[in-house]
């Protein structure tokens, strides 16, 4: 039987593959007044990434492969365009069976306030399905008037370059700040990097950081998170506000953790004396229901996580935070908060955030983020 294509019967499922529009005039986002974020020297590198590609190459092949998947990374502006264009330049597609190309290699649009305070979801820009090499796709704005925009890379793709198109005559300036704070970065794994959200907005990162209006920085290394002296003396050394630890899955054994974890929070103490560090064990629990058992693992594996936060606590660290994975997906909708039994979809995402985001939250109101 041939392929049904469901768009020839729902016109709301068309995806646009070729923009038609007139006056339309592309702008390379790398040029002011574009301000990108949660990407490493975007100005000067020749592919968008996420960190050096000779720290990359010292790592392990993983972080290599994934250093230029663009998970984290934003560009803000201004416009009074009555549309909004995005060419995309890729050199290849992502596709999963269990996580939209929306989130894998997709771009959504936020409408911001002037002041950055507030972030509302607007449109994504919905790529093609059989795409090889990026794509362009438009979205309408009905809302006349000059406003401030966010649009979100890629979780699990690579991205060369990126234009915006606007109406020519239109007026083009910066965007939304966001608070003058270094960005908060998250170190860990698939889950950190975004594995399977359906669109880049709404990895747990990326809702944190427009419901506090926090920059933040995504070093999420799906199966590569292993906490190596490389990639923590990296860590080590960059500017941050807070620091999230959160690679419990990516872990081999729980001896690779234990020899790790708490090697891994001295470095960074050692570098930021007053840096706030949250430390985040794996949110399997719900998995290991009452009629399948097994959680003996994730119990013995936040173990060595509790035991690194009960060490700083000993050593006088009023900065460090632990969040315990079994309370990250609970509730009556527990059981629906992933994709495969450990990737979260959007709703697994939205209860990390809650956590995460409420820890954070306090930070900020007790005026501990570091400057």
């Amino acid at each position: 039987m041939p392929e049904t294509n469901i768009a020839e019967i729902d016109k709301n499922l068309v995806v646009a593959t070729t923009i038609d529009v007139p006056d339309l005039e592309l702008h390379d986002i790398r040029k002011p007044p574009f301000q990108i974020y949660g990407l490493y020297n975007p100005l000067a590198e020749p592919v968008f990434k996420r960190m050096p590609t000779e720290v990359a190459e010292k790592v392990n092949d993983g972080v290599l492969k994934l250093h230029t998947h663009t998970a984290g990374g934003r560009v803000r502006f201004a416009t009074d365009s009555p549309y909004i264009v995005i060419k995309a330049v890729m050199p290849k597609i992502t596709h999963f069976s269990h996580m939209p190309l929306t989130g894998s290699s997709g771009f959504d649009l936020y409408i911001d306030t002037d002041d950055g305070s507030e972030s509302v979801y607007h449109r994504t820009f919905v790529p093609p399905h059989r795409m090889t090499d990026g794509y362009e796709s438009k979205v309408e704005i009905n809302a006349p008037g000059m406003h401030c925009y966010t649009v979100n890379f890629p979780l699990y793709n690579p991205v060369d370059a990126l234009y915006i198109g606007i109406a020519k005559g239109s007026g083009l300036s910066a965007g939304a700040p966001y608070r003058d704070y270094p960005p908060v970065v998250y170190y860990g794994n698939s889950v950190t990097q975004g594995g399977c959200a359906s669109r880049p907005g709404n990895s747990f990162e990326a809702m944190v950081g427009r419901a506090l209006n926090l920059d933040h920085v995504n070093l999420g290394f799906s199966g590569s998170g292993l906490a190596e002296d490389t990639i923590v003396a990296y860590m080590a050394g960059m500017k941050m506000s807070a620091f999230v630890a959160d690679y419990d899955h990516n872990a081999l054994t729980v001896e690779h953790l234990r020899n790790t974890h708490c090697k891994m929070y001295r470095a960074i103490r050692a570098a930021h004396p007053h840096l706030p560090i949250l430390l985040l064990s794996r949110p399997d629990f719900y998995y290991h229901n009452k009629y399948i058992g097994g959680a003996e693992k994730s119990i013995e594996r936040r173990r060595v996580i509790l035991d690194t936060y009960n060490y700083a606590i000993d050593q006088g660290d009023r900065s460090i935070y632990f969040i315990d994975g079994e309370r990250l997906h609970t509730g009556t909708y527990a059981d629906c908060c992933t994709v495969d039994g450990g990737h979260p979809n959007d709703l697994g995402f939205m209860m990390m955030a809650e956590q995460i985001g409420g820890v954070l939250r306090r930070i900020l109101r007790e005026g501990k983020l570091q400057k």
